[in-house]
């Protein structure tokens, strides 16, 4: 007799909520700070490409690093706070002009609170071909009918336009791959946001690896959905953002100044 796969996994989240490291100690800005060096260390930088930003404090502005930064030396003190022009309003230096299509998913997309966006290499190989990211293992099931993919390159995304497309193309989804570009997540907490941005990269190695060697075969609907949200847990994600987080503070203590 087998008892109920519901009943474990509403105990093993309860244990979870109880047990499992929290990342409440650490500030907003010290958690953007962190997403950058933890992306670092996955080889997601492309030098002074790529963005970790959280929706600001007011309607229609967002915190973004200041340009000239590669994600391995960001702090929380290079971070800006501008509006839906890209006009500084707090802090110093100059936002990415293409900073801009992260306030078009604000706009869109009243639930998300952080995005992610990179040009990491496996993310990018995937989507100089045109293939979707598939979901096809446990470790990726969190983007089973949860990733979106742009199939249309805009050129650089520095205009309204771009910012039009990308958020309309997000859709309702936690992830999009945008082709001859990078990828996007965009989720509710930085911790989740971070979470998949991370994973979105191993997902591209592990399908680019598989392809190689044969035909992928496809998860069982159900068992990917209940995998899909098992790997979303809040519990679990904040305690994976704080072991990432971790390993950047034990290479680097200063980090957070």
């Amino acid at each position: 007799m087998h008892k109920p796969k519901e009943d474990f996994d509403t105990r093993a989240t309860e244990q979870m909520d109880r047990h499992l490291t929290k990342t409440d100690d650490w500030s907003l800005n010290e958690k953007l700070a962190l997403s950058c060096r933890i992306l670092a260390r996955q080889d997601q930088g492309s030098a002074l490409a790529g963005h970790v930003t959280a929706r600001g404090p007011m309607d229609e502005t967002c915190w973004t690093v200041r340009f000239g930064l590669g994600m391995d030396e960001v702090g929380p003190d290079d971070y800006l706070l501008v509006d839906n022009d890209l006009n500084v309003l707090e802090g110093d230096g100059m936002p990415s002009p293409a900073a801009r299509f992260h306030l078009w998913v604000y706009r869109r997309r009243p639930d998300v609170m952080a995005t992610i966006h990179t040009h990491a290499p496996y993310a990018s190989a995937l989507s100089m071909i045109g293939v979707p990211l598939k979901a096809a293992h446990m470790d990726t099931a969190m983007f089973y009918d949860d990733c979106a993919f742009l199939e249309h390159w805009p050129g650089p995304p520095i205009g309204d336009e771009e910012g039009d497309l990308i958020s309309a193309a997000l859709g309702s989804k936690r992830s999009i791959l945008l082709a001859h570009h990078g990828f996007l997540s965009a989720c509710s907490t930085i911790e989740e946001t971070l979470m998949l941005a991370y994973f979105f990269e191993h997902a591209a190695r592990l399908q680019l690896l598989a392809m190689s060697a044969g035909t992928i075969q496809d998860l069982n609907p159900k068992a990917a959905r209940d995998a899909h949200d098992y790997r979303l847990k809040p519990s679990p994600v904040a305690a994976t953002f704080h072991y990432f987080a971790r390993q950047v503070l034990r290479d680097d203590p200063d980090v957070l100044g």
